[in-house]
């Protein structure tokens, strides 16, 4: 095989690794997305329901890999208050804040 034909080779089987990390990555997500929005809506009261989900797409976006991982494995297993601390210590940063500020807001004002 020549080098041509290896490098090409090479190239398609990276790019079906990288589909397939996406492809993880996406469940992750979207199970992190389940369990975070669960847990907003039975343990933290004060959200508004029109504010659910941009909130928990803000403690999404705004999370480590670790701490999706956390809420995915939440997800199947369910929901604790070690997901509560979680979800707080993401919403203590400033990011968040500044995330749940703003998309929070359009979804009442949109409501």
């Amino acid at each position: 095989m020549t080098r041509v034909g290896l490098g090409l080779v090479s190239l398609i089987f990276l790019a079906g690794c990288a589909q397939t990390q996406a492809t993880a990555d996406d469940l992750a997500r979207r199970s992190a997305k389940a369990a975070v929005s669960e847990t907003l809506v039975t343990r933290f009261p004060t959200v508004p329901e029109a504010a659910v989900t941009p909130f928990t797409d803000c403690i999404v976006d705004n999370s480590t890999a670790r701490e999706i991982g956390e809420f995915a494995k939440d997800a199947v297993i369910g929901t604790s208050e070690t997901t509560v601390s979680l979800i707080r210590g993401v919403l203590s940063r400033s990011e968040t804040q500044t995330c749940v500020a703003r998309e929070g807001l359009a979804a009442l004002t949109a409501a």
